[in-house]
């Protein structure tokens, strides 16, 4: 049943001939690309709904805003 047991999971580096430390860098930036510690940090916590609601509804806005941003025209140069 448990044949999934012997394969590991998750983010791999082949180290080869590299040294350590830029096999821990590539590491790290696998890390950070996939988001996996952000999703690990969110569901640390319990957050309810409304809460949650209103974090997407500020990033929302802000999003908009920033793109109200970079549409606007320059401003004159008298």
């Amino acid at each position: 049943m448990n044949r999934n047991k012997d394969k590991a999971k998750g983010i791999k580096i082949i180290v080869g001939e590299l040294p350590i430390n830029v096999a821990l860098r590539k590491f790290k930036q696998k890390v950070d690309d996939s988001n996996k510690l952000e999703d690990i940090k969110f569901k640390m916590f319990y957050e309810k709904p409304t809460t949650q609601r209103k974090r997407a509804k500020g990033a929302a806005k802000a999003r908009w805003k920033k793109k109200l941003r970079e549409q606007e025209l320059p401003k004159k140069l008298y």
